[in-house]
């Protein structure tokens, strides 16, 4: 019988870490597990509280689109009439200022925030703030009143 040899070259560096799913606002607990520095499985948590290592289609394929050649990896600005690619500081200075003509011609009330129920509390808590203290109302509103 022969032995089995690993050699450096062939040895795989696999690690899990736990988390909880940003797909929605249920709080499922994942569990990811990363060969090499990429995700290649994910699965649910057996000791979430809240999903009993049960996991969604989204929750445990999802991250596949971390690896699609169609994912953007730069923000994209329109320079007349096509997208290009722009640095993180010129869209986000384009969008501020977007916002504060907008702000300007039409007022305060022109804006407003559709918040989501299947947010998670603090994002739905960061919209309210957002909308109250940058853009200047209190336009909110939500799916999941009754």
């Amino acid at each position: 019988m022969s032995e089995l040899v690993i050699t450096a070259e062939m040895a795989v560096d696999t690690r899990q870490a736990s988390t909880i799913c940003g797909f929605c606002g249920v709080g499922c607990g994942l569990t990811i597990t990363v060969e090499d520095g990429n995700i290649t499985k994910v699965t649910g948590e057996k000791n979430n509280p809240s999903s009993k290592g049960e996991a969604c289609i989204k929750g445990r394929e999802g991250w596949r689109h971390l690896y699609s050649d169609k994912r953007l990896t730069q923000p994209l600005i329109r320079k007349d009439g096509e997208l290009v690619p722009a640095s993180w500081d010129e869209a986000l200075d384009l969008v501020a200022n977007r916002f504060m003509e907008i702000k300007s011609e039409y007022g305060e009330d022109a804006f407003g925030v559709f918040s989501s129920s299947r947010s998670t509390n603090e994002l739905n808590y960061l919209a309210g703030r957002f909308i109250r203290q940058v853009l200047g109302n209190s336009n909110i509103d939500s799916c999941n009143r009754a």
